[in-house]
């Protein structure tokens, strides 16, 4: 019999291991893209990067060493009509959202990602998944002032960046909905590991085509391709522990659990930028609009959970849900 007080450090530590590594890949893409020092300012590169990676990380995991195993049950129907578009949205939303980086700080990035269950929701509402009610239409409406007020708060605005990073908010509430089609429709659960396996080429061939056309003549101009391998790598590596510390919390806590550590690593990402970014200037009024937000979020998050347990008492691990972004569930890269 397992020791409760070693469970109990365990969950601590994987919990402490996800926020780490979460928040730390954030600032990690952040400097690779916006580090005169570096000089690799290419999102699409570098999510493409990410993808190749790791989907051959999974394939020699799963295939080669076979530590991990990948659930059954794909057929070539399933992943053409699933898996393709929630690898596109996915490219999408990393692309984006990389770009975003750009131009915003990370603490307003984030600020802005807070209005993720407003997107997955009136989504949900389009296709039949979600059902419009008062108490639902009060927490967006809550989450959608705070962003607003979070937003007339910010010093250095650069709209550029809001609509990059509102692109990635779209396409990541689009990959949610394709994920809950996926579930309920299809009727295949596939834990993170088997999502990062199946997703990551797809995603890998969508980010490939556009890089051709709008960032590999950039990079030739830039001269040879003089780029710090060993520095790409490791951002990559990050990102890939960043999915594994995933598929850990997961496994081992409830899904109340890791939304609140989503909610604590968000709050720590909008801080700690403060103060090791340059372009990152927090107003009151910033953190003001941005506790609103988090406060409805919470609500949304309760919601949520309230409704899957009514509906499913023994569903007590969701890895497909949204918190505020695409820290929600399996392949997380930004």
């Amino acid at each position: 019999m397992a020791d409760p007080k070693n469970e109990g450090f365990l969950t601590y530590a994987y919990l402490l291991l996800y926020i780490a590594l979460s928040s730390g890949q954030i600032f990690f893409n952040k400097w690779v893209l916006s580090s005169k020092e570096i000089n690799f300012p290419y999102p699409l590169a570098l999510t493409l990067l990410h993808m190749v990676f790791s989907s051959v990380v999974c394939f020699v995991l799963t295939k080669v060493l076979k530590v991990l195993k990948v659930e059954e049950g794909m057929t070539s129907e399933i992943y053409a009509t699933s898996v393709v578009p929630i690898g596109a949205m996915f490219a999408m939303t990393l692309w984006l959202g990389n770009t975003a980086y750009l131009y915003i700080s990370v603490a307003f990035a984030q600020m802005l990602k807070a209005i993720m269950p407003v997107a997955v929701f009136v989504l949900g509402v389009a296709v039949g998944l979600e059902v419009m009610s008062c108490k639902m239409l009060l927490i967006m409406s809550l989450i959608s002032f705070g962003v607003l007020v979070a937003s007339y708060g910010e010093i250095n605005i650069n709209w550029v960046g809001v609509v990059y990073q509102m692109g990635g908010v779209v396409g990541e509430a689009l990959r949610l909905i394709f994920m809950e089609i996926f579930v309920k429709r299809k009727g295949l659960k596939l834990n993170p590991i088997s999502v990062m396996y199946y997703v990551s080429p797809c995603s890998a061939l969508c980010l490939f085509l556009p890089w051709i056309f709008l960032e590999r003549s950039k990079m030739d101009d830039h001269g040879t391709w003089n780029f710090p391998p060993v520095l790409l790598i490791l951002n990559c590596l990050c990102t890939f522990a960043l999915n594994l510390s995933v598929f850990l919390v997961i496994t081992h806590t409830s899904a109340l659990t890791i939304r609140v550590a989503g909610v604590v690593k968000d709050w720590v990402v909008v801080l700690l930028s403060a103060a090791l970014f340059a372009d990152t200037k927090l107003t009151t009024i910033n953190l003001f609009g941005y506790g609103i937000a988090i406060a409805g979020v919470a609500a949304y998050n309760n919601f949520k959970l309230k409704k899957e347990a009514s509906r499913d008492p023994s569903n007590a691990l969701v890895a497909d849900e949204p918190t505020q972004k695409q820290e929600s569930g399996p392949l997380i890269s930004r």
